[in-house]
């Protein structure tokens, strides 16, 4: 089975239709989660999202703060204006979407979830020291995560030590072996310093991933951010991926 698995779209539509329309067919999407925040497209994106085959969607912590899942003053000032703005604009039929969410979901041999095994919603998985100890969170043999918008896998070693990390790289097959946790990076504002929209494609058979990047129009999206006068950082920031 061809998986697409994507995390962080953060309301990015330009970033998540380049996203599908490089991955083409696949047999089923997962999403790790955040598909709204900082963008300007939370109803549009969600609403493409729900179309895609066979979806498996997490909360991410950005989802649960725009439904008032997760108080306000846990966020920066930034931040919290652009959940305010997403709050006010989702559609009810979006918003009760994102409420059936759930934060963790197993599909044997991957675990998945937004931040983490020990904190599915909130824990950023950013060291080897981090991702050792939540190896001791979930049972199956590979774990997918997002919320650092980081492409990167921690390799278990053993146990009471760091993991191992590594960036793989960009389109190429790499095999999977037990036990990883694996990032995708973002679809819609990545932070390392690449801006082209992050993602992965999973052959569940076949147990290798491809890490995939791919450009998307992001002067689009900076107007239409500047347009909904959402912060000038969430624009900024695109053209650098930071």
């Amino acid at each position: 089975m061809q998986v697409l698995v994507l995390s962080d779209i953060h309301g990015n539509l330009p970033a998540l239709q380049a996203v599908l329309l490089d991955a083409g067919a696949v047999d089923q999407v997962w999403c790790l989660g955040d598909v709204v925040g900082y963008g300007p497209y939370p109803n549009e994106c969600i609403e493409l999202l729900r179309k895609q085959p066979d979806l498996v969607c997490l909360l991410g912590n950005h989802d649960a703060a725009v439904i008032g899942m997760i108080p306000l003053q846990t966020f920066n000032q930034d931040a919290r204006l652009s959940v305010q703005w997403t709050s006010a604009t989702l559609r009810h039929s979006n918003r009760a979407w994102l409420e059936s969410l759930p934060e963790v979901e197993v599909h044997e041999p991957f675990t998945l979830v937004h931040g983490s095994p020990r904190n599915p919603v909130w824990e950023y998985l950013l060291d080897p020291g981090a991702a050792s100890i939540n190896f001791e969170y979930f049972e199956t043999d590979y774990c997918f995560v997002g919320h650092t918008h980081l492409p990167i896998q921690f390799t278990f070693t053993q146990p009471h030590r760091p993991a191992r990390w590594s960036i793989p790289p960009v389109d190429q097959e790499t095999k999977l072996k037990p036990r990883v946790i694996i990032n995708p990076g973002s679809v819609g504002q990545p932070r390392d310093h690449d801006p082209r929209a992050a993602y992965a494609l999973l052959d569940t058979a076949g147990l290798t991933v491809r890490y995939k990047r791919v450009k998307y129009d992001i002067e689009s999206v900076q107007q239409r951010i500047l347009a909904e006068n959402l912060p000038e950082r969430h624009a900024l920031r695109l053209i650098e991926g930071w």
